[in-house]
């Protein structure tokens, strides 16, 4: 809800609430930002093992435009959502918030780091744009079975992790469609209903100008999405 709604609607609270009394813009809004709210609060607990489903999308932040230009000398008009979905209760069990032009590659550990300490993740299903080495032997290291779109045509299978070249070989082998119903590849639409439920009930947009402001607006979000998820 805007926040010229959110003064008004407290207006009329206070109208059948007397004892509550009115918001007005600024301070709604300065008491809004300052709230730490934690997206992973409504998770229900678990000790199943879990398969995540990685991606990013794109958040408008049309009102963030000169801020952004002044910090990184160009202009840009969204920041990048990254999540990581628990594919059977569509949760988010771990989000980041970067700039448009940081690769999905390098919000990997951090999205990885956050699920784990939520879940006990064994199984990753991302696309085309984590299929690099570094994410294979990342994911080795943690003992997170990978499941990562196939590669493209001209990807060489002698170099890079030993994951990586085992998935070529296999995806080679077997072809994509084959592949992706023996590995539950196709169970990745987990991720991309989320950020479709996510933005039809928040919208495509973020109202807050700074990036640690934007992260905390998103945060909220998450929190919210998990409480409806679960109810």
């Amino acid at each position: 809800m805007p926040y010229r709604q959110l003064e008004g609607f407290t207006r009329t609270l206070h109208k059948l609430v007397p004892a509550l009394p009115t918001g007005d813009y600024s301070g709604l809004r300065r008491r809004i930002l300052s709230l730490d709210i934690d997206p992973y609060r409504g998770l229900r607990e678990t000790q199943e093992l879990v398969t995540i489903a990685v991606d990013s999308t794109g958040i408008n932040v049309q009102k963030a435009g000169a801020w952004i230009e002044r910090v990184h000398g160009k202009k840009k008009r969204y920041v990048k959502l990254h999540f990581s979905v628990n594919v059977e209760s569509k949760e988010v069990v771990a989000m980041e918030v970067s700039t448009d032009d940081t690769h999905d590659v390098k919000m990997l550990p951090g999205l990885v780091e956050r699920a784990e300490r939520n879940v006990r993740v064994v199984r990753l299903l991302g696309d085309r744009a984590y299929d690099s080495g570094e994410v294979y032997g990342l994911l080795e290291a943690n003992g997170i079975e990978q499941v990562i779109k196939s590669p493209r045509r001209n990807s060489r299978s002698d170099t890079g992790s030993p994951g990586r070249r085992l998935a070529l070989g296999r995806i080679r082998e077997l072809g994509h469609e084959a592949w992706a119903g023996l590995t539950g590849y196709g169970r990745r639409w987990a991720v991309d209903t989320a950020y479709s439920t996510f933005k039809r009930v928040f919208g495509e947009g973020c109202m807050a100008v700074t990036l640690v402001n934007i992260a905390r607006e998103l945060a909220g979000k998450a929190a919210l999405y998990n409480m409806l998820v679960n109810m």
